[in-house]
């Protein structure tokens, strides 16, 4: 609950309720209404918004914590990549928080840029990828990776979010996205729900299924679905670890194939959050089992300084590279 208590001083953003009864006895309202309120938006996602299979980015795109863990931080996420991985997640967030990240996937020429900026209750982000990496509408097999450059995708979004009670934060990213030409809105949605060391994240990304380009180069940004749960533990010491498991809820077409990963990593920080080291593996659940392994460091060179790295490695192709980059915190 200590936990709790710093992060709603932190973000400003969540209150605790209290109802009084006829006696003038203070009564604190329960979890229940929350839990009950973040099933319902899972039931809503699971019914509405999922599809058969998406061609779209694959989440583990962005977020070099996130792909240092294996791809599982939908419901850890608390950096200023939570715009990309699940916008509910800033209300935990540091007061500041900042990224740079350089992407670099395999094959070589596939690389993505991100640039974010966060305080709880909002967040900036601009994220930019090769649209060659997503397989073109209309197609049903993986592409060779020397086919046709398309350009890229960039993506500029503004996250907002609003706190309903103790423990349960509603938000959303809002996208303007601008490849082949076409600029285009879309939005991402997130949900956290937190209790105690615990949490459960579910996001949905391309809620309007923005599409670029046309005839054979055609790109649709179709929706995807995933949802995680994390356990963290008490942060008061000098040293705090977190353990996380996401799936993939939807199908996503890529060149390399179809995805939908199940993934599981670890987070451990030693000398008062000076070093943090992360691991994970995930596998791709369609067809043949595919695997990949990451493994990740952060090392603090100043105060809420650190410069951060990650590589990926295994036989699931679209999973494969190294990242780096820089975070700042406050």
């Amino acid at each position: 609950m200590v936990d709790d208590c710093h992060s709603r001083r932190r973000s400003g953003r969540i209150s605790t309720t209290d109802t009084r009864d006829t006696k003038g006895t203070t009564k604190t309202s329960g979890k229940r209404p929350e839990v009950r309120l973040f099933l319902s938006v899972v039931a809503f996602v699971a019914i509405a918004l999922l599809p058969a299979r998406a061609n779209a980015q694959i989440y583990e795109t962005f977020g070099i914590r996130a792909q240092g863990m294996g791809g599982a931080f939908v419901a850890l996420a608390d950096d200023a990549t939570a715009s990309w991985w699940n916008p509910a997640g800033l209300a935990s967030g540091a007061l500041l928080n900042s990224s740079i990240e350089s992407i670099h996937g395999d094959p070589s020429e596939m690389r993505a840029r991100a640039i974010a900026i966060a305080i709880p209750s909002f967040g900036l982000s601009y994220y930019r990828l090769p649209l060659s990496g997503i397989r073109p509408t209309g197609s049903t097999v993986s592409s060779p990776p020397g086919r046709q450059d398309l350009g890229d995708l960039s993506q500029f979004g503004v996250t907002v979010g609003q706190s309903i009670g103790d423990h349960f934060v509603l938000a959303t990213t809002l996208k303007i996205l601008n490849g082949q030409g076409d600029t285009l809105g879309d939005l991402d949605i997130g949900a956290t729900l937190r209790a105690g060391h615990a949490r459960l994240g579910v996001n949905v990304k391309n809620v309007t299924k923005p599409t670029f380009g046309s005839g054979d180069d055609a790109v649709d940004l179709t929706r995807q679905v995933r949802v995680g749960a994390a356990f963290t533990s008490d942060s008061k010491g000098p040293s705090q670890a977190s353990l996380t498991v996401d799936a993939d809820l939807t199908t996503s077409g890529t060149v390399a194939g179809d995805e939908r990963h199940l993934a599981a990593g670890a987070e451990v920080w030693h000398t008062n959050r000076r070093i943090g080291i992360r691991g994970g593996m995930a596998f791709n659940t369609v067809g043949d089992v595919r695997y990949s392994a990451s493994a990740g460091v952060s090392l603090g060179f100043r105060k809420g300084a650190f410069f951060e790295a990650q590589t990926t490695g295994g036989n699931d192709y679209a999973r494969r590279g190294w990242a780096f980059g820089l975070r700042v915190t406050r």
